[in-house]
């Protein structure tokens, strides 16, 4: 039997045509006797009428149906009676009465529904471990329609850009200087090692020596870190990287990319340019480099304000080069002892002693710390926080960053408690897009006393700031550009160094990787740009995410047709799993197991 029309496409123009159709066992209904089957495939519903009185033998077979078995029916479009008309299909003013029925497959009864509303409430082990059954739900199928749109939208908007797409490879080599790799052993090279591809930025580069100019890629990338809800082993980058371009061409080509793709899959404007923000100022007003500025609440600097306080630990911190930082989580002041403790355990996770706080109620000032602050500090609070009853205040004494850094993420979770309060409003579309830009090239590892490339060791340093790099490297600037989200990074990138001196000048010099490690590594890179690289700089963004934002869901797991769990597992496959004693000796490797 061949299809004839798919379920979402017959209407009241088809009456009295004779059609077929092929799917799956939506429901059935018993109407005394008269059975009705809505058959569903991936386009949408058809109401089926199996009529054992008008075709015995097509009841017989159809009394043996259950939900989810795949079937063909051929039959007549006939209309619906009066009054049976269901509005919400656009096949809901029509049926089939069915004159052929051929079984394909009887199902056995799901672990759990799939509907949208049911499927939801299933804990997310048991979809991962039937996501053969969990993709055939509507929200599913439609994040896969959505990814395939995004990448179809990403792909044209290249073509037309002139640029081409190139595969690169999986199997790379191992560079550690990165996140942690997946290595895969060499059989015909015993003891040595490829690394699956953490990103194609080296290949990319190479693309720009070898002057292919515009280059793209939607790329499998793989990392072996530790999994969260926007993080997976295995993602999907979209992979670009020009020739002659500057920092302003990559904004103006992004933003258009961007503004195509949301035209194309949501059908919404989004407006260009997208604000620029320098990562200080980020990390100022709202304590991380990735800000969600859909809300305020921003944080507020009181560093001078209390060097002379009469609270000793805000002063020493003052006084001792850290910063005071303070956030209004108005309407806050109910909060409980409960989520109170949670805020506070928040804060000593990211290194904080406590969370100093003061809650406005019923007039009075309530805090521990309180009792310490002058009026003057009292007045300078009110005035600059806007502090009024019922509001929740909230206070970190550290470093600048840690400072920041705590108070941006306490910032985030009172405005979750916000909502959900339903005293502010967050909506997860209401698309601001910004350009956080001017990261610092280096930080400093205090741990083992070096510096480390903030975003990567390629990014060309700001012109005017290359000087530092010997005498000061934390205070030079990279030409490096994240754009961000609603408080999701979307993508980074950089305009890189193409000058092989300067290339191993970072290395060597400011990274302190040895001259040696430095020629096993990157030596044929180095060597490379001796041959005439041009100037080149490029981004990539995580698909996984954008198509998250995209169906607005939170979790890159409902949008990856085959994801991971926070474990690294494949409940549907079983994997990962033992292998056999003759594949390890083939591979030249013995298993030793911690203790």
């Amino acid at each position: 039997m061949h299809r004839s029309h798919h379920c979402a496409q017959l209407t009241p123009t088809d009456l009295g045509a004779t059609v077929s159709l092929l799917g799956w066992v939506d429901s059935i209904r018993d109407h005394g006797g008269i059975l009705f089957i809505d058959l569903r495939d991936r386009k949408g519903i058809t109401q089926v009428m199996f009529d054992p009185k008008a075709n015995p033998a097509i009841g017989e077979q159809a009394a043996h149906l259950k939900p989810e078995s795949v079937i063909g029916i051929k039959g007549k479009v006939v209309a619906r009676p009066e009054g049976t008309v269901n509005a919400a299909l656009p096949t809901g003013g029509v049926e089939v009465d069915a004159t052929e029925l051929t079984i394909h497959n009887i199902s056995d009864t799901p672990p759990f529904p799939l509907d949208d509303v049911g499927g939801d409430k299933v804990n997310e082990d048991m979809r991962l471990t039937y996501r053969y059954l969990d993709l055939r739900r509507p929200k599913m199928r439609k994040n896969l329609h959505v990814r395939h749109k995004a990448a179809k939208s990403i792909r044209d908007y290249f073509d037309s850009q002139e640029f081409i797409e190139v595969e690169t490879p999986a199997l790379f080599k191992s560079t550690p200087e990165g996140a942690r790799e997946y290595l895969v052993p060499s059989r015909i090279h015993p003891g040595q090692f490829y690394a699956l591809s953490q990103s194609p930025q080296q290949f990319k580069q190479i693309l720009m020596v070898a002057g292919v100019e515009k280059y793209f890629q939607i790329a499998r990338c793989f990392r072996d870190e530790d999994l969260r809800s926007d993080r997976q082993m295995e993602f999907t980058q979209v992979d670009v990287e020009a020739s002659f371009v500057t920092r302003e061409d990559i904004y103006a080509l992004f933003e258009g990319m961007l503004k195509k793709l949301w035209q194309d899959v949501l059908g919404q404007d989004i407006s260009t340019p997208f604000v620029r923000m320098p990562f200080h100022d980020a990390m100022n007003r709202f304590g991380v480099d990735k800000p969600d500025v859909r809300f305020g609440m921003e944080l507020v600097d009181f560093t001078e304000l209390f060097k002379t306080s009469g609270f000793k630990v805000f002063a020493s911190t003052a006084t001792g080069g850290g910063a005071i930082k303070a956030i209004n989580a108005k309407g806050l002041a109910d909060l409980t002892q409960g989520e109170l403790k949670t805020l506070e355990e928040i804060a000593k996770s990211l290194g904080a002693k406590g969370l100093a706080f003061i809650k406005v109620e019923g007039g009075e000032w309530k805090s521990p710390i309180v009792k310490f602050f002058s009026e003057t500090e009292k007045a300078a609070l009110t005035a600059q926080l806007g502090v009024t009853e019922g509001d929740m205040i909230f206070f970190a004494a550290a470093p600048w960053e840690k400072a920041c850094a705590i108070l941006g993420r306490i910032r985030l979770e009172a405005a979750q408690l916000l909502v959900k309060r339903g005293k502010m409003t967050i909506r997860h579309d209401d698309w601001k897009f910004l350009w956080v830009v001017d990261f610092p090239l280096m930080s400093h590892d205090e741990a083992e006393n070096r510096y480390v490339a903030t975003h990567h060791p390629f990014t060309a340093p700001v012109a005017e700031d290359a000087a530092y790099l010997d005498s000061d490297p934390k205070k030079v600037r990279g030409q490096h550009y994240d754009v961000v989200l609603n408080g999701m990074e979307l993508g980074g990138g950089s305009i890189r160094i193409h000058n092989p001196a300067m290339q191993k000048k970072i290395f060597e010099d400011v990274l302190k990787i040895p001259a040696d490690v430095v020629e096993s590594r990157f030596g044929y890179m180095l060597k490379a740009f001796t041959y005439g690289a041009p100037p080149h700089g490029g981004i990539a963004f995580g698909l996984d995410r954008m198509c998250a934002l995209l169906c607005g869901t939170t979790s890159i797991r409902d949008v990856i047709a085959f994801p991971k769990t926070q474990k690294g597992q494949d409940l549907m496959a079983q994997s990962p799993t033992p292998v056999t004693a003759k594949q390890l000796k083939d591979l030249h490797i013995a298993i030793v197991m911690p203790e």
